[in-house]
């Protein structure tokens, strides 16, 4: 399967994304980084290497969330509602860090777990 399914290089990857072949069996082999699909075997592993994907940009943009939280904290010169507002921002920005952080070690091990 080359053209549309065929990587420039085998294990770069896009900014801070993994491949979508991540979790497939057969991991590209250089020169070729030819990539096979087995369809409807190996659905399960790109739609947790797509989730892993998504996980990813989440965890961003809630560090994103987190920092612009801490700003307003800062600008809100003493005004408690701004503060407030702040305060639970950033609470909910961590919370969702957190639960980021631990669903992107579950995918990358059920990943890792059905990819072999």
């Amino acid at each position: 399967m080359g053209g549309f399914f065929a990587a420039a290089t085998c294990s770069h990857s896009f900014f801070f994304l993994p491949n979508w072949w991540q979790y497939l069996p057969k991991q590209p082999q250089p020169p070729n980084c030819n990539i096979s699909v087995h369809f409807p075997g190996d659905l399960w592993a790109i739609g947790l290497a797509v989730l892993d994907m998504l996980l990813r940009i989440g965890g961003f943009l809630a560090v994103i969330s987190i920092i612009i939280a801490g700003v307003q904290y800062i600008t809100s010169m003493g005004e408690p509602e701004k503060g407030a507002s702040a305060r639970k921002r950033l609470t909910n920005s961590l919370i969702g860090l957190v639960i980021i952080l631990i669903a992107s070690g579950v995918v990358a091990w059920i990943g890792n777990t059905v990819g072999g």
